[in-house]
C-alpha cells in the first residue's frame, strides 16, 4: 500500500483483533482450568444427553416426513400434516412455470432444514383450503408454525419480483417467520431473522380440526 499512514492504522487494527480474540481464548481455558473432574463430567453427561435429544426429534422428524418435499394428495391430509409437524411449509400450486420454480427451491431447502415439513398442494384441487386461506395468487406459500399461518410469501413481490431469485434469499423470506431455523443465523444479524413478518392476511388461522 502506497501510504505509509493507512498502512500502520491497518495494522494497529488487525493487532487489536488479534489481541481481542487471543484474550477471548485464554479466558476460556481459564474458566475450563477452574472445573474440575465432577464439572467436566457434569458438562460431558448434559453434551450427551443433548445429542441424544436430538438424534431423536431427527428419527421422528424422518418418521413424519421431514428431509423430502413431497406433495399432499388432498385437503384432509393438510390438517393432519399441520397438526404433526410444529414447522410446515405448505406451497399452493398450479401447473405453471412459476410454481416450477419455487419447487426447485423448496426441494433444495426441504433437505437442508430437517426440522420443518416442506410439502405442496394443488390449489386446483382444493377449492376448501384456498377460500378458507384466501389464497388468490400462485404459487402461495403458507407458513405454518404449532398449526397455526403465521404468514405468506405471495408470488414473487418479496423475492425481487423475478423468477431468477436465489434459494438463499427465499431460504432468508421464510426465516423471518421462524418456520426454519437458519443455518446461518450466527453469522447474520440476530435481529434480520426475527424481524417482524409482513403479514399479508389479517388474521392467523389455527386448525384444531378438518371439519370447520
Amino acid at each position: 500500500m502506497d501510504n505509509p499512514i493507512v498502512q500502520e492504522i491497518l495494522e494497529k487494527q488487525v493487532l487489536t483483533v488479534v489481541k481481542a480474540v487471543e484474550d477471548k481464548i485464554d479466558d476460556e481455558i481459564a474458566a475450563l482450568d477452574k472445573l474440575d473432574v465432577d464439572d467436566l463430567e457434569a458438562l460431558r453427561e448434559r453434551r450427551l444427553h443433548q445429542m441424544k435429544k436430538m438424534a431423536e426429534k431427527r428419527s421422528r422428524w424422518i418418521a413424519l416426513g421431514h428431509g423430502e418435499y413431497s406433495e399432499i394428495p388432498n385437503e384432509k391430509e393438510f390438517f393432519s400434516v399441520v397438526k404433526a409437524s410444529d414447522r410446515v411449509v405448505c406451497h399452493f400450486y398450479r401447473e405453471n412455470w412459476p410454481c416450477k420454480v419455487v419447487d426447485k427451491h423448496l426441494a433444495i431447502l426441504a433437505k437442508q432444514h430437517i426440522e420443518t415439513r416442506f410439502v405442496k398442494i394443488n390449489a386446483e384441487k382444493s377449492p376448501y383450503l384456498c377460500e378458507k386461506l384466501r389464497i388468490i395468487v400462485l404459487p402461495t406459500l403458507a407458513l405454518v408454525k404449532n398449526a397455526k399461518v403465521e404468514d405468506y410469501v405471495v408470488g414473487f413481490d418479496e423475492l425481487g419480483g423475478k423468477d431468477d431469485f436465489s434459494t438463499e434469499e427465499l431460504e432468508e423470506r421464510i426465516a423471518k417467520a421462524q418456520v426454519i431455523i437458519h443455518e446461518g443465523e450466527n453469522s447474520m444479524n440476530p435481529t434480520k431473522s426475527k424481524a417482524p413478518t409482513r403479514n399479508v392476511r389479517k388474521s392467523a388461522t389455527t386448525y384444531a380440526s378438518d371439519s370447520e
